[in-house]
């Protein structure tokens, strides 16, 4: 259910009414033309299915954004923000979006390289010389690119465990030197939290602002993200953050939050609406050349590193290939190129992917940590494909 009770939300109608109207999915331009004759863009039956999902596991509150470049196609929210309490989800409610927040940390890079502050073979060792990444000798020639791609050859989630236990990132520096080294720099994958937050070390040593700052106005604000914020104090102090919840004897329960997570901000530290993020899908989609230009985007969805069978993405039907990128995982899936994230913190899961070439891309958040979200995306794009 929609609720039209502020300004922005009435801008939010007007422009659902457009798209309505006027803004079915298509091609940038002529040269990009593409057959999507074959493709169902009528998401009916995909929402249906979504919808029976929430309520059989009885999620305490979600929100679904469906858009193209040109705009919103669907917009749907569910449930409340706290368990037991009357205040419903809207487009504006406030989610944790976890491992999302890589995908702007991976813009973030991106934009230090392309306002030539930095370049993807900057040596971490470089900008940090009293910084050791591992125990093994190739430490030093870890470059910016490979911290961005998890493709630093590092054992994948050193220290994701102190995170849990709620040390900070800051504490969790000194260690660095004792990560065990896997691979040499760039062959092969290991995914990381702590280790990829040092986006936010190269940035605030390469422009002078904090991490926070940066984001907020190199991305949050030209895209009009309005209610997008970096940090544990912006998410307490926000009027329509929803709460995290855990199941436990067979009912949702408010769960506490973990500070530490906020402090890895590349990795885990944003907090958006819904609303919000159909804006930074519609970017990633190219529907904002003016901000990020076709060669950027490509920076950020080009495949870097292969990525190994294991995760729960690995066992989606029609997954033909998995990669990363900058930020974003990049899957061959149901015979197109898709570009996704999935996120989870206590209390919270989330799940967004795209097809540049389809036009189209999803969102799901949700206020509880459930795998109701594993299976979102092969299920849009089956449908997309008119495979289910």
């Amino acid at each position: 259910m929609l609720h039209f009770n502020s300004p922005k939300q009435r801008r939010l109608f007007a422009a659902l009414f457009c798209v309505v109207l006027l803004c079915l999915p298509g091609p940038v331009g002529a040269d990009d033309w593409i057959d999507t004759s074959h493709l169902n863009y009528d998401f009916t039956e995909y929402v249906n299915w979504l919808d029976a999902q929430l309520r059989e596991k009885k999620i305490p509150g979600a929100a679904l954004a469906i858009v193209s470049r040109e705009g919103i196609m669907h917009l749907q929210t569910w449930g409340v923000r706290r368990a037991n309490e009357p205040a419903p989800i809207t487009t504006d409610s406030i989610f944790r979006i976890a491992s999302m927040s890589k995908t702007f940390a991976g813009a973030a890079a991106s934009l230090l390289v392309d306002q030539n502050l930095q370049s993807w073979d900057t040596r971490i060792t470089d900008l940090f010389p009293n910084m050791r990444l591992g125990n093994g000798a190739s430490y030093q020639s870890i470059t910016l690119k490979q911290v961005a791609s998890h493709s630093t050859g590092l054992m994948p989630h050193s220290y994701s465990n102190l995170l849990d236990d709620g040390v900070s990132y800051d504490r969790i520096k000194d260690k660095f030197a004792d990560i065990p080294a896997v691979c040499k720099p760039g062959q092969c994958y290991g995914y990381q939290n702590v280790v990829f937050s040092l986006i936010a070390d190269v940035v605030e040593q390469s422009t002078g602002d904090s991490y926070a700052r940066y984001v907020e106005e190199h991305i949050f604000r030209p895209l009009g993200m309005a209610s997008a914020s970096v940090g544990l104090e912006a998410y307490e102090n926000d009027p329509n953050a929803t709460s995290p919840h855990r199941l436990r004897r067979g009912s949702w329960r408010v769960t506490t939050t973990n500070p530490a997570y906020y402090s890895a901000a590349p990795a885990a530290g944003i907090n958006a609406s819904v609303y919000d993020m159909t804006m930074w899908l519609r970017a990633n989609l190219g529907a904002f050349p003016e901000l990020f230009g076709e060669d950027f985007l490509s920076q950020l969805h080009e495949p870097v590193i292969s990525t190994p069978y294991g995760s729960y993405f690995n066992r989606w039907n029609g997954l033909e290939k998995a990669y990363y990128g900058i930020g974003w995982r990049v899957f061959d899936l149901a015979g197109m190129r898709v570009i996704h994230h999935g996120g989870g913190v206590r209390g919270y899961r989330s799940e967004m992917a795209f097809s540049p070439e389809a036009n189209i891309g999803m969102v799901l958040l949700l206020n509880a940590e459930s795998n109701a979200a594993n299976d979102v995306i092969p299920e849009f794009f089956n449908h997309l494909t008119n495979k289910r």
